[in-house]
């Protein structure tokens, strides 16, 4: 204050000037400062810092700090956004739901074309990365396809009996316990098989005996189809033939018999 400055009066000093406000107002001040005075003994009790500018990043518990906290950030986030989009030439879009579920956007150009541009380049991300991750994937299965095969041909090589000379007494005895198995095995199938191929020609030897005998009865009965074709004929055929000649009518029948000697040549004549 000046010192050229008049003087304080009863109605125009500072301190003494609330003593002419109304209870109302005078008893709003006190609450207020009483208020605040509380907050800071809480504050101490509970060891908290007062430290300007430094908040503590976790929910909020008081609902109206919460709701007074949400409404100053979210106009300087706004404010942001818009300063980014201004000084910038940058393309913003801004989307806060209040936890009421009231909606706030921001947006510099359009909001409907910055998302279906925000959708095509993740798109393309996406794509970009699956590729990255499915080839990365291939290689590894490659690799791990790779180690499996040499594995499993150096195994070959060791049942094969070579390349034995690394391998430890451990390793033989595992070996050779392996190959018994396998031996085992083998010998098990192998008998198996000739028991199915015995059963199997077993089979067909019994088909081949009932189609032997159906052949042989076949010729049976053709056999004596054609005995019965060749019998005799019935009696009243055998009245039609003739009688048959008997020894008296062959003696009646008396041929001429020359009974002289010739000698000589056969065609010559008698001399």
């Amino acid at each position: 204050r000046p010192a050229t400055a008049e003087p304080y009066t009863a109605a125009t000093s500072p301190r003494r000037a609330c003593r002419f406000w109304p209870a109302d107002r005078r008893r709003e001040i006190f609450l207020v400062w009483f208020g605040f005075r509380l907050d800071l003994w809480w504050e101490k009790r509970r060891g908290a810092k007062m430290v300007r500018g430094k908040t503590q990043m976790k929910r909020i518990e008081n609902p109206t700090s919460r709701q007074v906290t949400f409404s100053k950030r979210r106009g300087g986030l706004l404010k942001k956004a818009f300063e980014l989009s201004v000084l910038c030439d940058a393309e913003v879009a801004l989307v806060v739901f209040s936890p009421r579920g009231r909606l706030y956007e921001f947006a510099s150009s359009s909001m409907k074309n910055t998302i279906e541009r925000y959708k095509t380049v993740t798109k393309d991300n996406l794509g970009r990365q699956t590729v990255q991750q499915d080839i990365e994937k291939v290689k590894a299965d490659a690799e791990g396809l790779s180690k499996k095969l040499d594995a499993l041909e150096a195994c070959k090589s060791k049942l094969l009996g070579q390349n034995l000379e690394e391998c430890s007494i451990e390793e033989l005895q595992s070996l050779e316990v392996k190959i018994e198995r396998s031996l085992l095995g083998i010998r098990a199938m192998k008998t198996r098989r000739f028991e199915e191929q015995l059963s199997t020609l077993r089979q067909k030897e019994m088909k081949l005996r009932q189609d032997n005998e159906e052949l042989y009865s076949q010729c049976q009965k053709e056999q004596h189809s054609a005995l019965e074709a060749a019998a005799p004929p019935a009696p009243a055929t055998l009245a039609a033939l003739p009688a048959p000649v008997t020894l008296a009518e062959q003696g009646q029948q008396v041929v001429d018999v020359e009974t002289d000697l010739f000698l000589g040549l056969p065609g010559t004549g008698r001399s």
